[in-house]
């Protein structure tokens, strides 16, 4: 357990570092090029901003479901850091879809911003149920202060003919990999293991994200619609992940 916090707390020194030391990357302008720019029902790029209700779906599920008194939460402090997981989700809803309606710098910026903040709320989360409950609490707000710190700093970046979304690019990846470090440590719940479906979820996101003119081609739907269900899908194994596990007295016991 040792070591693997010290592990985490290195990758938090080599994303801080990379941040400042690799390179300024501008957003790419061809990343708003999406494949499906169909219009239905009077509005432009139709399937991408609809797809977008199925995180408003999830996010409203899941905020009742962390609230419920029988959803077996030791303590009110996880049950909030939940509630601002799904929150995301539920903004997530909003801004992706305002997004598709003008891809842009601009509107970009307000798709992004409630993604970050599910990322950060979810991994303090994890560090509440795997490393210390008092420390996830604790990190939770200057987590989001990063996050979305990142976000306008990209901005503010792109504003000034100089954009650099490479922080908000490590702080994802980090993310990420903090979340796979964790998954090996003991939870204080059961359904342990769901930790792996929600970032399978989020890999199929990203493939159909990359292959999005492919998807389009082959399946007549495409990757970046379908990417959006992905990551919904992801916020599902959240909420299923906290609806039907139990309190474990030895975390290190506990069925994975």
């Amino acid at each position: 357990m040792r070591k693997r916090t010290w592990l985490i707390v290195g990758l938090t020194a080599v994303a801080i570092a990379a941040a400042f030391l690799l390179p300024a990357m501008p957003q790419p302008p061809a990343y708003h090029d999406f494949a499906d720019s169909r219009r239905m029902l009077g509005m432009a790029n139709f399937l991408d901003v609809t797809s977008n209700a199925a995180f408003l779906l999830v996010g409203v599920a899941g905020i009742v479901v962390a609230l419920l008194p029988r959803t077996r939460l030791v303590t009110g402090a996880e049950r909030l850091l939940y509630v601002v997981f799904f929150v995301g989700m539920v903004l997530t809803a909003g801004g992706s879809a305002y997004y598709h309606l003008a891809p842009d710098n601009e509107t970009l910026f307000w798709d992004r911003v409630p993604m970050t903040i599910s990322f950060m709320a979810l991994v303090a989360a994890q560090v509440a149920e795997r490393i210390s409950l008092r420390a996830g609490v604790i990190l939770v707000a200057p987590m989001l202060l990063v996050g979305v710190g990142s976000v306008v700093y990209w901005r503010e970046t792109e504003r000034a003919g100089a954009g650099n979304v490479t922080p908000y690019g490590i702080l994802q990846a980090f993310s990420v990999l903090v979340m796979l470090v964790m998954a090996v440590l003991p939870s204080r719940y059961t359904r342990a293991n769901d930790v792996y479906k929600i970032f399978a979820a989020y890999v199929a996101a990203k493939v159909l994200e990359a292959l999005d003119w492919q998807v389009l081609e082959m399946a007549g739907v495409s990757g970046h619609t379908l990417k959006h269900l992905a990551a919904a899908l992801a916020g599902y194994f959240v909420l299923s992940m906290i609806a039907l596990r139990s309190p474990v007295e030895d975390p290190l016991r506990a069925p994975r």
